[in-house]
């Protein structure tokens, strides 16, 4: 089967949040055999997820392996626009995409088609990665002028941080040094008073991560800035004034708790912060998987829309990390967040007759799109499918469909009480 076509099967049925069956269920079903029906409907949300981000990430991840992203990438912008496209769109689209991806490559090579499928695109990112430091090649990327790049160069830091093995071990010294000399003409950039300070903050953790130079006073600012910011039962503001919208899930609690964690790893920091910080995202999430609706859409509301899956990421993140919040079991998050991406990306305009990401929520909606916004901003979407990261028999992957908490509440079933939190 068609890669696009597998990702345009039939709408939700059963359970919402699983793709039709396919071969692999139809053949459980021959044997009367419900628990391995359940299985394979829970492998097959699986290929689902994994087809899916390859249709997503594929444009981007190869033409930067070829040198030809410049070339080919469409250039499409939000309404205003204000910032110098040219110089910050492509690294949007690289360092946001393989965030995303990282956990997935991270996993070993085996002999599954998956597994082939895997090992290709972690080459292709590792090309890419070369060529995006490389002053000689075409896609040499952007770190040198404007301000967008310290925001990108953090999903890249972060990249490198989710993946280590995989994805920064295996680069040559040249290209090592390049990207920490990119990383450190970053530091000419003063962060925007708000979630900016974490971008900082990312960029000099992972310095400290390969045991380089870092400017503490960049992640301090970072941290206390947080704190102080913290809003009450998961919620931070972005800055002085509280804003209802998804940067929770686009940048503060990962990369919060991504940056406390290496502090805390490498004895620069307090590891009660890093817990503390751990909770907050567990409360946030837990609140998330609740507005998760019966049919997979969910509130759209404030600033940056067009991120589309980016909002759940500290929800998959958790799930990643086998710390998902006292009350929700993995495979709920799994059925959820299908239904999510089937809502969002089997809506005619979502791609462009290229396969490249257009602006909008659920479809091609430009008019939603911020003044920041271009084609590159995103590809932030793959931190949606960072669950991908954990190996097919896990769990997350292998149990069988669960009703999430919103099909529980609309169709009379008993659920857990929600309460606030106070830490």
């Amino acid at each position: 089967m068609e890669r696009r076509d597998f990702i345009r099967m039939a709408p939700l049925a059963g359970i919402a949040g699983m793709v039709a069956p396919g071969a692999a269920v139809a053949a459980a079903a021959q044997t009367g055999d419900h628990t391995n029906v359940q299985a394979a409907v829970a492998q097959t949300d699986r290929e689902y997820h994994v087809q899916l981000l390859q249709r997503i990430a594929n444009p981007v991840v190869e033409n930067m392996a070829k040198g030809t992203l410049k070339k080919n990438m469409p250039k499409e912008k939000g309404p205003g626009y204000g910032l110098a496209l040219e110089k910050v769109t492509y690294l949007e689209a690289f360092g946001r995409c393989i965030s995303g991806l990282a956990p997935w490559l991270a996993l070993p090579d085996d002999a599954t088609a998956e597994g082939k499928q895997r090992k290709k695109v972690r080459e292709q990112v590792l090309q890419g990665i070369v060529n995006a430091v490389n002053p000689a090649s075409p896609d040499y990327l952007n770190f040198r002028t404007e301000g967008q790049p310290l925001v990108d160069a953090a999903y890249l830091c972060q990249t490198f941080m989710r993946a280590p093995e995989a994805l920064w071990k295996p680069l040559d010294n040249t290209t090592k040094k390049n990207i920490v000399t990119e990383l450190k003409e970053l530091r000419r950039i003063r962060p925007a008073y708000n979630n900016w300070l974490l971008f900082a903050g990312m960029v000099e953790a992972f310095l400290l991560s390969i045991h380089e130079e870092y400017e503490p006073l960049r992640t301090m600012v970072a941290t206390q800035k947080m704190k102080e910011w913290y809003a009450g039962d998961g919620f931070y503001s972005d800055g002085p004034q509280f804003s209802l919208d998804y940067y929770n899930g686009y940048v503060i609690h990962p990369m919060l708790t991504d940056m406390l964690r290496v502090l805390a790893d490498n004895n620069q920091g307090s590891k009660a912060d890093y817990e503390q910080a751990m909770k907050r995202m567990q409360r946030f999430s837990e609140l998330q998987e609740r507005m998760i609706a019966p049919d997979g859409t969910y509130p759209a509301v404030g600033r940056s829309m067009t991120y589309r899956t980016a909002a759940f990421q500290p929800l998959v993140q958790l799930a990643l990390m086998h710390q998902l919040p006292e009350g929700i079991v993995p495979a709920q998050v799994r059925c959820a967040m299908t239904a999510v991406m089937k809502r969002i990306f089997e809506m005619e305009g979502t791609f462009d007759k290229q396969g490249w990401l257009q602006l909008g929520i659920c479809g091609h909606q430009p008019e939603v799109a911020d003044v920041y916004t271009s084609t590159g901003s995103l590809y932030i979407c793959t931190n949606g499918f960072l669950a991908l990261g954990l190996p097919a028999e896990d769990p997350f992957w292998s149990e069988a469909p669960a009703e999430w908490t919103a099909q529980k509440v609309w169709s009379g079933k008993p659920i857990k009480k929600d309460y606030h939190v106070t830490y």
